[in-house]
């Protein structure tokens, strides 16, 4: 059985712990291949919500081996505080598998973060200081440290030092901060090594022996496109590639093994930290869409920025991705607008753009151009079909279908886990 990859179209908080959980209960192994637990999911279980952070969001399908895959980072007190957080609300984790190739987040990969963010001042990236670009920098870097060295002392701590002998450098002496003991990142890493090794395999080949025994594979991305380190809104993105080429990298699942690649997208558009916005709404509307949408970070409760839908950016993920479908999500949160602006293109000094500008500058200055659809009063969040839906709904969701470069197959009318028009099948 092929594998299908799921993977927000926007800045992220698209609803994919909600795609995921729909599709959890169909399928045998959900995996997170890239980020850290700087990429929350929210996911409403009979009324009850769960917010994910490093677990990838299957953790809550019952019948799902939850795999975090080699591409993600993993700090590990973050870790098993949220499976501790799980566990005492009655979630069985005892099934997640973690790559020993998958790289740790270190203490001093923290404090890296924050120093630099603050040392940037007014061109700070507005990172969630949680470690995790400095964790990919010493990956890249070659100074990483995997899963697996932790069961390894002697290797730990060569690796410990030579991580640290550069950044102790760089706290004392450029950031007036005290150095860091490789003894006391030694300890800290060992101290786990009894609770995580039952959880530790070689997720390729567990994942391609699922494949060939005709198991279904789900990959499920953190961020989002525009937050891709290659294809996003650079230098405001995340370290990794979340579209669907990183999810391939980041599992050891070989793309020719891939039959789906399912892009979320939100029936309006948010986006978390500093960087362009075309459709940013900074009146009563961007207000109405942060509150009725609950529009707050999962991880770190900052608001998000609110805006209209932006075709323009739906058809570029589509492209970079090749989306076969569209999820789009919170249809609901739009119920009461009487007119409901679409972004169709850009005006980059005078000049129409239909397609995303080459450079940032010019996507910085770019200027939306609307096509105003009309809105609806009807409560949608009992709605199971596309004729369920009032008039004016359905007009919308097939406009954006039209323009967005790929078809949509489900649409989410509200938080809950039933909340779901199914249009087309996601799985077969």
């Amino acid at each position: 059985m092929p594998a299908i990859v799921i993977v927000g179209a926007q800045w992220g908080d698209e609803g994919k712990g909600k795609a995921t959980d729909l599709l959890g209960s169909r399928v045998d192994y959900v995996v997170k291949p890239n980020g850290g637990n700087n990429a929350g999911h929210t996911v409403v279980v009979g009324g009850e919500k769960f917010e994910l952070k490093l677990l990838p969001a299957g953790i809550l399908s019952p019948n799902a081996t939850p795999v975090i895959g080699n591409g993600v980072v993993v700090n590990l007190e973050a870790l098993f505080e949220e499976i501790d957080g799980l566990e005492a609300r009655g979630a069985d984790t005892s099934r997640l598998r973690i790559s020993a190739n998958a790289h740790l987040v270190a203490p001093y990969h923290q404090t890296m973060d924050k120093v630099t963010e603050r040392f940037l001042g007014k061109r700070a990236i507005g990172t969630t200081g949680r470690g995790i670009g400095p964790a990919y920098m010493d990956k890249v870097g070659r100074l990483g440290i995997r899963v697996q060295d932790i069961f390894d002392e002697s290797i730990l701590r060569q690796k410990i030092d030579g991580a640290l002998r550069q950044k102790n450098e760089l706290l004392v002496k450029l950031y007036n901060r005290r150095s860091i003991a490789v003894e006391e990142i030694a300890e800290y890493f060992l101290s786990y090594v009894e609770r995580l090794r039952p959880m530790v395999v070689d997720s390729t080949i567990l994942l391609n022996d699922a494949l060939d025994e005709d198991k279904v594979v789900l990959m499920e991305g953190g961020q989002a496109t525009y937050l891709d380190v290659d294809h996003g809104t650079y230098p405001f993105v995340t370290s990794s590639n979340p579209t669907a080429g990183g999810a391939s990298v980041g599992s050891g699942i070989g793309p020719t093994r891939i039959r789906r690649s399912i892009g979320i997208v939100k029936a309006y558009t948010t986006r978390v930290g500093a960087g362009p916005f075309p459709t940013e709404l900074e009146d009563k509307w961007g207000e109405y869409l942060q509150k009725t949408g609950g529009e707050f970070g999962v991880n770190t409760g900052r608001p998000r920025r609110c805006g209209w839908y932006d075709a323009v950016m739906a058809r570029y993920a589509a492209r970079v991705n090749g989306f076969t479908d569209y999820f789009l999500t919170k249809l609901d949160v739009l119920t009461g607008i009487e007119e409901i602006p679409v972004c169709v293109g850009y005006d980059v000094d005078g000049t129409l753009h239909g397609q995303m500008p080459m450079t940032q500058t010019d996507f910085h200055h770019a200027e939306p151009v609307y096509e105003t659809f009309s809105g609806w009063e009807e409560d949608i969040t009992g709605a199971r079909t596309l004729e369920d839906l009032p008039e004016n709904a359905r007009a919308y969701v097939l406009a954006l279908e039209e323009m967005s470069g790929a078809p949509f197959s489900a649409i989410g009318v509200g938080p809950g886990r039933d909340q779901v028009i199914q249009v087309r099948d996601l799985i077969g």
